[in-house]
């Protein structure tokens, strides 16, 4: 039995989600999820754990066709909605999605690559419930999803959670959150990211509370945040950084309603990269919130954060939540003393089950005794934990998504002006960090703004690069190997003056 499902018959009339200026209640969910997973099953009685890809602009839904995957006992694959189509059909080949769910607009893109790869393409509909059809009965161990992720490798890894491992990371969360069936959150995250799936829409589903879907816009954000209806919110620095500019451009009048709504709100959040002191104490200067830090990844949810109730330091992401150990190691994975900065690795029921057909990857990824490794660097702060860097550099943190600079380079470098490239990521107050790309060019040249509408095509917005700099090679050691920390330090010195 699915419990997140099966806790929305204690909240049946009660709203669930509001998405497009309408309102759709548990009750309205949990039929029109049955009905599609009836179209998803055709007749059979299990899906057995075929993977549904779905392609679904955040909103009702998303919400019915993920939930109608999980009772029809499939895998669920979100997909980004404005990721390119190639990037999906690597996540389609490489997941072997059976049947794929789309929104009606994109049925026309995705009918070609559907009849490539023999995949049964859906689109959802409104609800013809049929009384009395059985589903399938959903041990916990079984695994529920496949969110795709940027790793060390070039291509994106698809990262495997049982219905176990959700549970326990929505209730890590509901518990140390404090969450109940009076709240009201404000989504504007992506939902092919485990920060909107878990710790927003199914920590607010499994509490019975509402879950508003709104497009990012910074102005209006700060409006509905101040009306009185949401009383939690969650974002990523970016989000953050221009709430601030948005703020900033307003009268007084208006920022002094924004402020004084925005106050009366239970919880505000951030996550998915580091958070600026700065954006921290100027939004605190705002609203009266200082911004609770937290940290997780796809591989585990969220394994660490600043308290509810109690000291939330500035700069720090805070301690273990409750079911999970967490400790920080040396190169030898000997726990270091505290202060000493060395990677975290954590262990618990929240973390995830495997790497889809990579078992050498998970394998890399765990110690012998079954510690995930993280890849990133902290320290314990006099009890809090402090993230300090991250043991890969081809790991990009930007605008709260975790990057592969490798996935980046191996797409630039089939362009034919390109000899070589490598790709790292600079610090920028808004983003966390921004992409930029050294560029050894061919005898063809190189142009910016051509390579730009080139990779518009082939790479999703957020992994384009921002900086480019040409150069006659690539800073190198005695190995001939690409050393990405002395280029960081050259593309961060130029930076203003880069092409």
């Amino acid at each position: 039995m699915i419990t997140l499902i099966d806790r929305a018959n204690n909240f049946k009339a009660r709203t669930a989600i509001i998405s497009e200026g309408k309102q759709f209640s548990y009750e309205q969910l949990l039929t029109d999820s049955l009905s599609l997973a009836q179209e998803l099953l055709d007749g059979r009685k299990d899906l057995n754990e075929d993977r549904i890809g779905f392609i679904i602009n955040p909103g009702f839904d998303y919400v019915k066709t993920q939930w109608a995957i999980w009772r029809a006992g499939g895998i669920a694959v979100p997909l980004h909605p404005k990721a390119p189509l190639a990037s999906h059909e690597y996540v389609l080949k490489d997941a072997q999605v059976s049947q794929l769910v789309v929104d009606s607009d994109k049925t026309s893109a995705y009918k070609e690559i559907a009849d490539q790869l023999n995949i049964r393409l859906i689109i959802p509909k409104a609800s013809s419930e049929e009384a009395g059809f059985a589903l399938p009965e959903i041990a916990l161990n079984r695994r529920a999803m496949i969110v795709n992720t940027s790793g060390t490798t070039g291509n994106p890894k698809g990262v495997v959670t049982t219905h176990s491992n959700i549970e326990h990371q929505i209730t890590a969360l509901t518990k140390a959150w404090e969450w109940s069936a009076e709240d009201h959150i404000i989504n504007v995250l992506p939902m092919h990211h485990v920060h909107g799936i878990i710790n927003v829409l199914s920590c607010a589903l499994w509490s019975g509370a509402t879950c508003e879907f709104a497009s990012f816009d910074a102005e209006k954000i700060l409006y509905k945040l101040a009306e009185g209806k949401a009383n939690v919110f969650m974002a990523v620095p970016t989000n953050y950084y221009k709430l601030i500019t948005a703020y900033e451009a307003l009268d007084t009048d208006q920022q002094q309603k924004i402020s004084e709504g925005i106050a009366k709100m239970r919880l505000m959040v951030s996550g998915s990269a580091a958070l600026p002191v700065s954006v921290l104490e100027k939004w605190r200067e705002i609203t009266g919130h200082t911004l609770l830090e937290r940290y997780g990844m796809t591989e585990m949810g969220m394994a660490i954060s600043n308290p509810y109730r109690g000291e939330r330091r500035p700069g720090h992401i805070g301690q273990p939540l409750e079911g999970l150990q967490v400790k920080i190691v040396d190169g030898q994975l000997k726990e270091v003393p505290s202060g000493e900065q060395g990677e975290i690795l954590v262990k618990g029921p929240n973390v995830f089950k495997e790497y889809w057909n990579k078992p050498e990857a998970k394998h890399d990824t765990f110690t012998k005794d079954g510690w995930f490794k993280t890849g990133d660097v902290a320290i314990d702060d006099e009890g809090s934990y402090k993230i300090v860097g991250r043991s890969s550099v081809d790991i990009i943190k930007s605008g709260g998504y975790k990057l592969s600079a490798l996935e980046i380079e191996e797409v630039m470098r089939s362009h034919p002006s390109i000899r070589d490239c490598a790709v790292v990521g600079l610090p920028d107050e808004e983003w966390g960090e921004i992409v930029a790309a050294g560029i050894v060019p061919s005898s063809n040249g190189f142009d910016p703004d051509e390579m730009k509408a080139w990779l518009a095509d082939r790479l999703t917005g957020y992994k384009m690069p921002r900086v480019y700099h040409t150069m006659v090679d690539l800073p190198r050691n005695a190995m001939g190997k690409v050393v990405k920390n002395d280029l960081k330090q050259l593309l961060a010195s130029i930076k203003k003056d880069a092409v």
